[in-house]
């Protein structure tokens, strides 16, 4: 049995952070890395018993913690509904945060948080959030947090490995803003990074979308990046259910008369099917997302995304 030392910098920090990022490392006056509050962990484990999938372990850390499980949808009584959730009201300099989710053969689960992730003005170092999430054969697998937020000064990093079975289904989307939009801030934060990374059960990568977003930089509202806009949404839907070009076919029908500049294509190896969608209406791209995601379910499992209730 091998035992991890989780308060280890090799367990909490990210393998590799970008150098957009790692050039503002830095040691904060108050409350540097590694002190308490700074180092979050959340460890989940579900399986499938009897006729729903259940929580069967679980660690964290603070500031993150979850709600317990809900089952309320209608059309999958199985589904685990987890809230992922946070007691810091957002991210600041310095933290680095940790989700593993393991999700067991034929399980069912989705993953959302609560609220938009805030990320925090920064004046020295950095801050990162990794998360691992493992969908085992027959599973399926839903990961939709809610929007990221960087604000002004802020400097992030994010990377996600998602480690599925040729038999599993995961849906994934993402969504970041230009900052506090309501206050007029646009593209005011340092650097925002994200590599979302799609691998196999033997660690072979087969998909990897990366983000560097640096407005003091190469600039970020040019064609290519963010082309005036104010938000950039991202929907993956990786399954064997289905087809690729059919799942891109519904993505494409979803948005086609959504008035939103949009793009999908099929993932290598004809496993998927994603979506990158550009807007300025922060309700616009997520009802947008929400047809996708909507019509992706209905292909692929024959049911409808629920209605989920937030604050």
């Amino acid at each position: 049995m091998t035992t991890v030392d989780r308060l280890a910098p090799a367990h909490y920090e990210p393998v590799h952070v970008p150098h957009e990022v790692r050039r503002h490392a830095g040691r904060p006056e108050a409350l540097p890395v590694g002190r308490p509050g700074k180092i979050g962990l959340l460890e989940l484990g579900f399986d499938r018993v009897g006729g729903r999938t259940e929580l069967v372990s679980r660690y964290q850390k603070s500031p993150l913690q979850i709600m317990r499980p809900l089952y309320f949808d209608p059309a999958r009584p199985d589904l685990a509904v987890t809230f992922l959730m946070s007691t810091g009201g957002g991210i600041v300099q310095a933290d680095r945060l940790r989700l593993d989710v393991r999700c067991g053969a034929d399980s069912a689960v989705h993953l959302t948080t609560q609220a938009a992730t805030k990320v925090h003005r920064m004046d020295a170092d950095y801050a990162t959030q990794q998360v691992h999430l493992t969908a085992a054969d027959g599973s399926f697998v839903e990961y939709l947090p809610e929007p990221t937020i960087p604000y002004r000064d802020s400097r992030f990093y994010q990377r996600t490995v998602i480690t599925a079975a040729t038999s599993a289904t995961v849906l994934t989307g993402e969504t970041v803003l230009a900052g506090r939009l309501a206050r007029g801030e646009r593209n005011a934060y340092q650097v925002f990074a994200a590599d979302l990374e799609w691998r196999r059960p033997d660690d072979r990568l087969f998909a990897l979308d990366t983000v560097r977003l640096e407005p003091g930089g190469s600039g970020v509202t040019g064609p290519a990046v963010l082309a005036g806009h104010d938000l950039m949404s991202t929907f993956y839907a990786v399954s064997p259910l289905a087809p690729a070009a059919e799942i891109a076919d519904t993505l494409h029908r979803a948005l086609a008369d959504g008035g939103l500049p949009y793009g999908v294509s099929v993932l290598p190896e004809d496993c998927g099917a994603w979506l990158r969608v550009l807007a300025s209406d922060p309700p616009a791209v997520a009802e947008a997302l929400h047809r996708a995601w909507d019509a992706v379910r209905r292909l692929l499992i024959g049911a409808p995304a629920p209605a989920l209730r937030k604050c």
